[in-house]
C-alpha cells in the first residue's frame, strides 16, 4: 500500500500499525543497531507506484525503514512524501545492476553508488529480519 504522507495521515498510520506491528521499542532499536537506512537513490519506480502529479526531479531519494513484521520504504517527490508498507512476506529484493524491492507487481530500484555500499550491513539486517520472521532456516547456511 502506498500512502501520501505529506501530512498527517491517519489511515496511514493505523493500516501500517496492523500489517507491520508497531514500531520497534527504544530498547530493541539499540538492541539491533537501528531500524532505518541512509538514503538511496531512486533509479526507477514501476508506473503504479508513481505518484499523480508526477514531477521529474533531478534525484529522487529514499529511505527504509524497519518494522516487525515488514518495510516501509519512504520516498519523496518535490514537495510531497509518500510510503509504501511491504509485510515481509510479500517482500522480494534482487541485487543485480540495482538493488531492486518488489512487492505485489510493484517494485522499486536503487541506483548501487556510495550510498548503496553504506547501507550494505542495512540490508543484509532486512534480509535476516525477513528470514527470521518468516523462520526461513535454510537460508542460514
Amino acid at each position: 500500500m502506498i500512502f501520501n504522507t505529506s501530512h498527517i495521515n491517519k489511515a496511514y498510520f493505523k493500516q501500517s500499525t496492523n500489517i507491520l506491528g508497531k514500531p520497534f521499542s527504544l530498547f530493541e532499536k539499540i538492541k539491533i543497531k537501528g531500524v532505518g537506512s541512509g538514503r538511496f537513490i531512486i533509479a526507477e519506480l514501476s508506473p503504479k507506484l508513481k505518484p499523480k502529479n508526477t514531477i521529474n526531479s533531478d534525484i529522487n531519494y529514499s529511505n527504509i525503514e524497519l518494522r516487525p513484521k515488514g518495510i516501509i520504504i519512504h520516498f519523496t517527490n518535490k514537495l510531497n512524501c509518500y510510503s509504501w508498507v511491504i509485510p515481509y512476506y510479500r517482500l522480494v529484493i534482487y541485487n543485480t545492476k540495482t538493488l531492486s524491492i518488489h512487492s505485489n507487481g510493484h517494485f522499486i530500484k536503487f541506483i548501487k553508488n556510495k550510498n548503496y555500499h553504506d547501507n550494505k550491513n542495512f540490508i543484509s539486517k532486512m534480509t535476516d529480519l525477513k528470514n527470521e520472521f518468516l523462520n526461513l532456516d535454510y537460508y542460514n547456511g
